[in-house]
């Protein structure tokens, strides 16, 4: 069977979605934690789709749902539709539709909350290094092939500085958007890793920030440690990366899909990690969907679409009519 461009489109846009959904079931847990909520493991949603996450009733700050995705999918699509409106990546477009977002705007994810309270779409942030420009940046790899270096780097900046101006920030984005046009090409692991490093050093290179660069080694570091995982266990990995800083989260999420095959598979290593796993499960849940759509849960994702309506089918259709 031929996978076309656009299965691979929408596999990668399924493999966000459900990895955060089902990621965002043990978001911000140690290992420990995860096993104290869920003895047995994640293994898919964990309850009645619709129905609160048990962790989150009563929360002051939102009521999480069982299928429910976060701002990392809410973001993504809005930097779609930002693409699709003007057919190219500016960040004064994708500041108006991060505008539009209402998932996590509260002082406690200062990026985006200060972002809103300026209100200016136009906006340019100077600092901020967490991976919050990496989970919404796929769109920026789904336009560009993976041989126009250039635009990926420049769209990655343009996707990533309404909320994360940070040098590690960008790096990590432009990693990020780099793994994905590769996937989307049909490039093996090792060229994915090559072409992420490479988007990553090269973001470092021209947008300093105040320490030495670090993102490249870091990607770089992670996938090599991760090979000499024997079983791929969650709470090995757990011991060796959580991934709960910026020189962990995405890295990890890149190694992940560059060793394994499955993005089905990630996302429930990812959920059954913990620290920042919603994250963690989308980045590599959605270039695993791109590499090997096949192995996004179809079954997750209908949930998905039940509790959210993102209609990432049509998303997809429209996108792939713009990559170049």
């Amino acid at each position: 069977m031929t996978v076309t461009v656009a299965d691979r489109i929408l596999g990668c846009l399924k493999g966000i979605a459900t990895g955060d959904a089902i990621g965002k079931q043990t978001e911000t847990l140690s290992h420990e934690g995860v096993l104290h909520w869920y003895p047995h493991g994640i293994r898919g949603f964990e309850g009645t789709p619709g129905s609160v996450i048990p962790r989150y009733v009563g929360n002051a700050k939102r009521e999480w749902r069982i299928g429910e995705t976060t701002d990392d999918t809410e973001m993504t699509v809005a930097v779609a539709r930002a693409i699709l409106t003007d057919r190219n990546v500016s960040h004064v477009s994708v500041g108006r539709e991060l505008l539009r977002c209402t998932k996590c705007v509260h002082p406690g994810l200062k990026s985006l909350w200060e972002f809103h309270q300026a209100g200016d779409p136009a906006r340019v942030a100077r600092n901020h290094d967490g991976c919050g420009a990496a989970i919404r940046v796929a769109p920026v790899g789904i336009l560009y092939a993976s041989h126009r270096a250039e635009e990926l780097l420049n769209g990655a900046r343009e996707a990533s500085v309404s909320t994360h101006g940070g040098s590690l920030a960008i790096a990590a984005a432009a990693a990020t958007a780099a793994a994905v046009s590769a996937a989307i090409d049909g490039a093996s692991p090792h060229e994915l890793l090559d072409l992420a490093e490479r988007a990553a050093a090269e973001a470092e290179r021209r947008w300093r920030g105040p320490s030495a660069p670090l993102f490249a080694d870091a990607v770089r570091t992670v996938r090599h440690d991760l090979e000499r995982v024997p079983a791929m266990g969650a709470s090995e990995i757990a011991a060796r990366r959580f991934p709960n800083q910026p020189l962990t989260i995405v890295p990890l999420a890149l190694g992940l899909a560059t060793v394994m095959a499955s993005a089905e598979e990630a996302i429930l290593l990812a959920a059954n990690i913990g620290g920042d796993s919603d994250s963690v499960a989308s980045i590599a849940g959605g270039i695993l969907g791109a590499m090997y759509p096949i192995t996004v849960n179809d079954l997750w994702y209908t949930v998905v679409e039940r509790v959210n309506d993102h209609d990432l089918v049509a998303v997809a259709n429209e996108m792939a009519q713009l990559r170049h």
